[in-house]
């Protein structure tokens, strides 16, 4: 009987045992798991941190550009035309999304390619894009040539007369070319920018001009003249317009041979 009992508590000794190395592998087991999760979330935790950091850096000094990062200025409230006050009416500088925008602008049957700089001229391009989204230039005629000292055709103006706009106006100066003291800045040929009242950088409203041949133009009180563009292909078919001269024989007034503005689209 006595060995009957101590063949029952060896086995009942062993079976323990073997339990006890099941058990201590099966909790290693949940530890190496415990381990490997915190791993986990550890890693996914830091890829988290990397993912927002390089969303950073990737939008403000990547590629990437947030829409509003190159916006560096708070539009104030201007005058209109009429000499109400009428902010609402100018467009938002966020409508250039801080990138180049490409289209086409035809002028008479010259069909001209041009670029916008949405990131150097965030409030012109905004409300040139604007204004060319409501067909505001379409079967507008171009007012005024200049063909001596600075070579520019002005156009803009619904009334084709050098003195209407959208109904308000806007400001500051952007994009303005640089020259050393003394100098006029040279402004390229292709070039577009924005016409404005003489010393006044927030007079700028619908009217621009196109430089058909690179031109000094001297700052005034205000500065310079904003470049929100360049006409990258088709200038060569507006030689016509240029050539023809002025009204009356002057370098500076309503061009001979007119030129009106068909179409602008960009995107």
């Amino acid at each position: 009987m006595a060995k009957k009992n101590k063949s029952i508590e060896a086995s009942a000794l062993k079976t323990l045992k073997s339990f006890e190395a099941k058990q201590s592998q099966e909790d290693s087991k949940a530890n190496a798991r415990k381990k490997d999760n915190r791993l986990s979330i550890l890693l996914t935790s830091g890829a988290f941190v990397v993912a927002l950091v390089l969303q950073f850096v990737y939008f403000n000094f990547g590629p990437g550009i947030s829409p509003t990062a190159c916006i560096k200025f708070t539009q104030t409230p201007l005058p209109s035309v009429s000499g109400e006050p009428n902010p609402a009416s100018i467009p938002d500088a966020a409508i250039s999304e801080c990138r180049d925008w490409n289209g086409t602008m035809k002028v008479n049957n010259a069909e001209l390619g041009i670029k916008l700089f949405g990131n150097k001229a965030p409030q012109a391009v905004a409300n040139f894009v604007d204004l060319a989204s409501v067909g505001f230039f379409t079967d507008n005629n171009c007012h005024r040539l200049v063909t001596s000292g600075i070579f520019v055709l002005q156009c803009g103006d619904p009334n084709g007369n050098g003195t209407g706009g959208p109904g308000y106006s806007f400001g500051p100066l952007e994009n303005t070319p640089s020259a050393a003291s003394g100098v006029a800045p040279t402004y390229k040929k292709g070039w577009l920018a924005m016409a404005r009242t003489s010393n006044s950088a927030t007079s700028m409203g619908s009217q621009f001009f196109i430089v058909y041949k690179d031109s000094q133009i001297p700052n005034d009180a205000a500065g310079g003249y904003t470049v929100f563009g360049e006409i990258t292909s088709g200038l060569d078919g507006l030689n016509n317009v240029f050539k023809g001269g002025v009204v009356g024989g002057a370098s500076d007034g309503k061009p001979k041979v007119a030129a009106s503005i068909k179409s602008i689209t960009v995107k």
